[in-house]
């Protein structure tokens, strides 16, 4: 696989994995995990590398809220995301991400979604995936997709805290 593909892409993976994650440190483990994964698949067999790469991150995203969630029941007292820092950031295009970045709020709101739920309202709203392509990463269908994209923004308008189990 070639390497600078997967670099090239790399802020915008990061992105994905520290929105679903809330945490710099996980996200930066998943794309070591991800790139392991992306590294040792068979070239030939992959249409689109930007979506394999997008596919194992997210897929990993889940994997590691899924377990979690186990974890945090454990836990006494809120949790909250962990912030980005950014104030060394000078360009332009580093700027633009500043501004673009999330939020602490927007993270705390995100945990009241399910791992699948914020999947899918962080790949249709936020990185603008059609429910056909979140469907073959997460690997559910189109409608499934949809349906998952309308109980997130349901939960989020609502307030309502994320569903036990």
């Amino acid at each position: 696989m070639d390497r600078d593909i997967f670099n090239a892409d790399r802020p915008r993976l990061f992105s994905i994995a520290y929105r679903m994650l809330g945490s710099a440190s996980d996200a930066e483990d998943v794309l070591q995990d991800a790139w392991v994964r992306y590294a040792a698949a068979d070239a030939s067999t992959i249409r689109s590398p930007q979506a394999f790469a997008t596919t194992i991150v997210t897929r990993l995203c889940l994997d590691r809220l899924k377990s979690a969630r186990a974890t945090r029941e454990q836990y006494v007292g809120p949790w909250l995301p962990e912030p980005v820092l950014t104030r060394e950031m000078d360009s332009p295009e580093a700027t633009l991400e500043r501004a673009e970045s999330v939020t602490l709020a927007f993270l705390v709101l995100l945990e009241k979604l399910s791992p699948e739920e914020r999947a899918v309202f962080l790949l249709k709203d936020v990185f603008e995936y059609d429910h056909g392509e979140i469907g073959e990463i997460l690997g559910i269908s189109s409608a499934n997709s949809r349906q998952l994209l309308h109980r997130a923004r349901t939960a989020l308008a609502q307030g309502r805290p994320r569903r036990a189990g």
